[in-house]
């Protein structure tokens, strides 16, 4: 079974600290919000990268990755999005019963 590392919200900023883990890693998943495409460039040098884009990214990061990303990993089929709802809408009337 690979060893997936799963990011998301980096904004723009990756701390020295996450090399190790990438180290350890098989693959990354990051589920947006990358800041710039450079982020998930400096991933890939290390590893593969399955990436999907959030709200704040750009065009540099919305022209290579899709919003929504879904694949088989291990006979698992796999879903990954930046945003994926709001529980509150979904299960309850209002957000207050949180």
């Amino acid at each position: 079974m690979p060893k997936i590392l799963l990011l998301s919200d980096t904004h723009n900023y990756l701390d020295e600290k996450i090399w190790k883990y990438v180290d350890g890693c098989d693959e990354i998943w990051h589920a947006g919000d990358v800041g710039t495409i450079s982020v998930l460039d400096e991933l890939k040098k290390r590893k593969p990268v399955r990436a999907v884009y959030g709200n704040i990214d750009g065009n540099d990061v919305r022209i290579e990755y899709p919003k929504n990303l879904i694949f088989d990993c291990e006979e698992v089929k796999v879903y990954i999005t930046h945003i994926g709802g709001y529980p509150w809408q979904v299960c309850c009337r209002t957000k207050s019963n949180y």
